[in-house]
């Protein structure tokens, strides 16, 4: 009764956000009661009244307000699977991510200006599109949907996560739902989702880029950890993945999926993922039918005829407000060095490799290498978190941002970031914003970054084995996968810590 009174007011008064928010609760006491199909219709409805509230916003605050909006998602899975209506569960899973990400990216392509009140359609998330963009991929796409609940713990209601939702789409277009619980993780082990990630990278070992062999926190046995993200992500849906290791499969993660490093997850008998498969990551399935359509746009645009870009060690900035000076990277030096030799290029190195020089050159560049530092933090202040680091001039600081590359047209086929965290940002209902996200956005549709601080000399030998596999005409993944199996075979380089960090996202081609 209070809740259609409040909704009736909210509606008189033009208050779309409580709107929204009241219908929501109305949803979740018909889901409560077992009554599904009004909390369906209630919640497509808030649905609805959500979608209208992101139109004319800028980039920036649609990302904010959709971090208040992810709620209504999920409980509308919850109900659709309550109902059995798996691939309906589905479009709603990837309807409620990267949308700000898939409109920004949709108006790239139409080359129309995002904070234009009229914005070019995007496509809603179809059973069809999605079977479409797998078939088109030639890829087994796995989504992931945690899913919260309440529960009485000790006497008081409490927010846990319950359960990942899982669906596998492969490239004939069939689809598959499974679960995977979460509750003995807080039940039995009083930990969560987002700690066993944490403590699973810790693992491995996290140190700063310089070459120091890391040291795997004491009293963490890594391979339980990683056995567990196994038993977890991979064991539910192990029989519906690929039995080719040459065939792709594309990890779609949600929150703090997007720090697990896929490739090194063991199963029971301690082989690695990246051992039995070739490994993609995507923040959405739409964005990678958008990361394709930007290759055959960039291909109609005359790709292929561009320079080839390598960059390593600058001199290094001082960190804006900190005044930190960045330590300098002689070992990335010599990556960029032997991978140019390679590529049959000149590296850029020192004070040769300012930022104004380096940005006049992507604008022209087919494949771009940087082996420099990648800062995860937002230090200007942009909203968007990420930043490259290159020699300073009188001109700058040195620093190209996430929100300075938003604002660049890009063709390069690729690009690479030899870097610290280049993978990371800011984990929100859209996705990760940083780096990834404004590079793609600025029109390169392949993307190799990485999940935490590498060392110079086992990734020297990683990025120069990449280069050399694709010289060998491998597309994108199977090179990075070959040159993650060279590299772990490596006596001192078999710690995932030193092959694993990096990972593909977009397109393979």
């Amino acid at each position: 009764m209070f809740f259609g009174e409040a909704l009736a007011i909210f509606k008189q008064i033009g208050d779309k956000a409580s709107e929204a928010r009241t219908i929501r609760y109305i949803g979740s006491a018909f889901y409560q009661s077992g009554k599904f199909a009004e909390a369906e219709k209630t919640l497509r409805d808030g649905m609805e009244v959500l979608e209208t509230l992101r139109t004319k916003l800028s980039d920036a605050n649609k990302i904010s307000i959709f971090e208040t909006q992810t709620a209504t998602y999920r409980l509308l899975q919850q109900v659709l699977i309550a109902q059995n209506k798996t691939n309906e569960a589905l479009e709603i899973s990837e309807r409620g991510r990267s949308r700000a990400f898939v409109e920004l990216l949709t108006s790239r392509l139409s080359n129309t200006n995002t904070s234009q009140t009229s914005q070019p359609a995007v496509d809603k998330p179809t059973i069809a599109l999605l079977q479409k963009i797998a078939k088109q991929q030639n890829a087994t796409l796995v989504q992931y949907s945690i899913i919260t609940d309440d529960f009485k713990i000790d006497g008081k209601q409490q927010t846990k996560e319950s359960e990942i939702y899982i669906w596998v789409i492969k490239p004939t277009g069939e689809i598959t739902f499974r679960k995977s619980d979460l509750k003995p993780l807080w039940q039995k082990e009083n930990t969560t989702l987002a700690e066993l990630v944490t403590i699973s990278r810790k693992s491995i070992g996290v140190t700063e880029r310089g070459g120091i062999i890391p040291e795997p926190v004491k009293g963490v046995n890594q391979t339980k950890r990683l056995q567990q993200l196994h038993q977890l992500l991979i064991t539910p849906i192990a029989d519906l993945l690929p039995t080719k290791e040459t065939e792709r499969v594309v990890f779609i993660p949600q929150s703090q999926l997007f720090l697990v490093p896929f490739s090194a997850l063991q199963d029971e008998k301690g082989k690695y993922l990246i051992e039995k498969h070739t490994i993609l990551t995507a923040p959405s399935i739409q964005v990678l039918d958008l990361t394709h359509k930007q290759r055959i746009a960039s291909k109609k645009s005359g790709i292929g005829k561009g320079e080839i870009l390598v960059v390593g060690n600058p001199t290094m900035p001082k960190i804006p407000i900190t005044d930190e000076q960045l330590t300098s990277l002689p070992g990335a030096e010599r990556e960029a060095v032997k991978i140019a030799d390679l590529l049959k290029t000149q590296a850029i190195t020192g004070n040769k490799a300012t930022k104004t020089a380096i940005v006049q050159k992507m604008l022209k560049a087919r494949i771009i290498h940087f082996a420099t530092h990648g800062l995860v933090d937002d230090f200007k202040g942009f909203g968007v978190p990420g930043a490259i680091a290159f020699a300073p001039s009188g001109e700058d600081n040195g620093f190209l941002t996430s929100g300075e590359i938003l604002d660049l047209k890009l063709n390069a086929e690729l690009i690479v970031l030899s870097a610290c965290d280049t993978g990371r940002g800011r984990i929100t209902g859209d996705g990760v914003v940083g780096l990834s996200r404004s590079l793609i956005t600025a029109g390169i549709p392949s993307i190799v970054v990485s999940l935490w601080s590498v060392g110079d000399d086992s990734t020297s030998l990683l990025m120069t084995e990449f280069y050399k596999n694709m010289q060998q005409k491998q597309d994108k993944a199977t090179a990075l996968r070959q040159a993650m199996l060279t590299t772990m075979k490596h006596k001192n380089y078999q710690s995932p810590y030193h092959w694993a960090a990096f990972t593909l996202i977009g397109e393979v081609e």
